[in-house]
């Protein structure tokens, strides 16, 4: 753990600790004064290594990571954490407002992203919306539920996929798929009613916590995410110029 001495770490008692990954002083200031305010334990790190290694050694309950940082590309720290099984959950905070960046950062297992300039109340809103998801819906006693041949643990926070009945000769076993906290709320909204069309705006506020047109395009990429992870046997139907559903097939 980080001494109580480190000058880049606030400790507060209530809700855990927040690494805060930023090159530029003055932005990481205002987010750690923030974030401090809010109840959070903070630790900046002015490098993606540093980031990393704090990451590693310190279990935080969220990530802000910016995408230009000196030393390593913000994406590739993120890219680094989720082939190593951390799905820490991470918010991407970057002046960098190209599509092709926001899409690629949630791909790679982003929970959610903001472009600076930003206003710090709401990026404390949104790890705290990032926070709940991966807390969960649901419960230590909330039933498991099946829409298909995905089956899933809200109390846990797992899902698992049965093989195609289909290729029995194929084999197989039920097999386990890691989600960010992000994608499994996703998923488990959709299924939880079956059949039903969920516009995007509806799903946005209902799963990110707040509704945009803008935001539009991230149910899209992380709709595209959980069918790439659950392969042939995703349930999640687009239901052209309205959004999604998720079909018990």
């Amino acid at each position: 753990m980080a001494a109580r001495d480190d000058p880049a770490t606030d400790r507060a008692p209530d809700r855990g600790l927040v690494v805060v990954v930023e090159d530029e002083s003055v932005i990481a200031d205002v987010v750690r004064r923030y974030l401090t305010a809010a109840g959070f334990a903070v630790r900046i790190c002015r490098t993606g290594q540093e980031g990393l290694a704090a990451v590693r050694a310190d279990r935080p309950v969220a990530i802000v990571l910016d995408i230009g940082l000196p030393d390593m590309d913000g994406l590739d720290l993120c890219r680094r954490l989720r082939d190593g099984g951390d799905w820490t959950p991470v918010l991407f905070a970057t002046a960098r407002d190209e599509d092709v960046d926001r899409i690629l950062g949630l791909e790679l297992g982003g929970d959610d992203y903001l472009v600076k300039p930003f206003n710090p109340r709401e990026l404390v809103a949104r790890v705290r919306a990032v926070l709940r998801r991966a807390g969960g819906p649901g419960g230590a006693g909330a039933a498991a539920l099946r829409v298909g041949r995905v089956r899933i643990d809200p109390g846990r926070r797992r899902v698992w996929v049965d093989p195609d009945p289909a290729r029995p000769a194929a084999g197989g076993e039920e097999r386990e798929v890691d989600l960010t906290a992000t994608e499994f709320d996703l998923l488990l909204h959709l299924a939880r009613s079956p059949g039903r069309v969920f516009e995007r705006a509806g799903l946005l506020s209902a799963v990110w916590g707040y509704a945009s047109a803008a935001g539009a395009r991230t149910v899209d990429v992380h709709v595209a995410a959980l069918r790439a992870k659950l392969g042939d046997a995703s349930p999640i139907r687009t239901v052209r110029g309205v959004g999604y559903a998720a079909d018990d097939r």
